[in-house]
């Protein structure tokens, strides 16, 4: 307890100086760009702890009582810095009287709660000190956090190349906390137990966790989902008639390009999540001449499977993200089959009709588009 308190005491002293080095621009005497780098070479800190030891000197020196309690070893730095940043989150224009008591309240609460805690309590400080200004404010700072959640979403997925991807995501707080109920009541016991007749866990690991993810991927159903290029997002398996029959051990292949074992497809295409177009066995009727303008799913599909994508030469666009297209006008007496029909992506789709452009069909099945003279 007693280091614990000296740590803190070091703490200050050191931002203190910090601090006052940083007014003094001791760094220049030496050449450096700041005095975070200067401090960052003398202590052996990295660029982004020296940063926040003179950050912390500002902080203290307009934040009297708490760093009082930082040099008396009563708070710990973690403390300091949670009670800080809750302290600047009160309305600029509070009393600065209100200011000083929510101040000396966190430091108090302290001396029973963990920085963790005390971030909770900070969120809540205005009820203590202001209670009549303390819902206007929170809703006004939870739309802020949450427009800026709202910009800050990411996901980006990298496939390692031996059957796994690795995925990191950043969700407002809402949708994660959506997302959290799902996997929690996919991977809770009873319905473990009942799926998979085993005991298991109350508490859910992370492994448990990341197979309720997976389960709840194949739980969706595709045609909830936004169409692109007039299909939906069910994945597509090209797959032989015996490998789905069991008699022949060969891997399937997604429309997007990954293989996956013949168990895996047997397994998919008896759950209907996938749609798999089967060699040598019957078929949707995939040419219907005349009888309707617009390709049907069927016939998209077969296209996909056949153009593997946008057919003019050099593009890269995905079959599901392609239209389906007439090489010659159905206005024009053109059939809605495939010796008539191609991928394009939207661009492309767009320069097939442009006049101003000449379609020219290539050998390899490609197409090209050259300005007319």
């Amino acid at each position: 307890m007693e280091l614990t308190r000296l740590e803190a005491q070091v703490v200050e002293l050191r931002a203190r100086v910090a601090r006052h080095a940083d007014e003094l621009q001791v760094g220049t005497e030496t050449g450096a760009t700041s005095t975070a780098t200067w401090l960052s070479h003398q202590a052996r800190l990295t660029r982004s702890a020296a940063a926040g030891v003179v950050h912390l000197g500002y902080d203290l020196d307009t934040h009297d009582v708490v760093r009082d309690a930082l040099a008396a070893g009563n708070v710990r730095p973690e403390q300091a810095v949670v009670i800080v940043r809750a302290v600047k989150e009160l309305p600029e224009d509070l009393d600065p009287d209100l200011v000083i008591r929510a101040e000396r309240h966190l430091v108090d609460a302290a001396a029973e709660h963990d920085a963790k805690t005390l971030r909770i309590l900070g969120r809540r400080l205005l009820e203590v000190v202001a209670p009549d200004l303390a819902d206007q404010h929170e809703a006004d700072l939870l739309e802020k956090e949450e427009a800026k959640a709202a910009q800050a979403m990411r996901l980006t997925m990298t496939d390692d190349g031996h059957g796994k991807t690795h995925a990191r995501f950043t969700l407002p707080t809402v949708q994660a906390a959506m997302l959290k109920k799902m996997l929690l009541a996919i991977a809770a016991p009873k319905h473990q137990a009942a799926t998979h007749g085993a005991r298991v866990e109350r508490r859910p690991g992370p492994e448990r966790m990341g197979r309720a993810f997976a389960e709840l991927i194949e739980r969706i159903s595709a045609t909830d989902l936004p169409k692109v290029g007039g299909t939906d997002a069910t994945i597509v398996i090209h797959i032989d008639l015996d490998v789905l029959t069991g008699k022949l051990q060969k891997a399937g292949v997604l429309d997007t390009g990954e293989r996956i074992s013949p168990s895996q497809v047997r397994r998919l295409a008896c759950t209907a999540r996938i749609l798999p177009v089967v060699l040598n066995g019957k078929s949707e009727v995939l040419d219907v001449g005349r009888a309707r303008r617009f390709f049907t799913r069927a016939q998209l599909t077969a296209l996909g499977i056949r153009d593997g994508g946008c057919v003019a030469e050099g593009c890269d666009w995905p079959p599901w993200m392609c239209h389906g297209h007439h090489w010659e006008r159905w206005a024009d007496d053109g059939n809605t089959d495939l010796t008539n029909g191609g991928l394009l992506c939207p661009r492309h789709h767009a320069r097939a009709h442009d006049p101003t452009y000449e379609t020219t069909h290539q050998p390899t099945g490609k197409v090209s588009f050259h300005r007319r003279n």
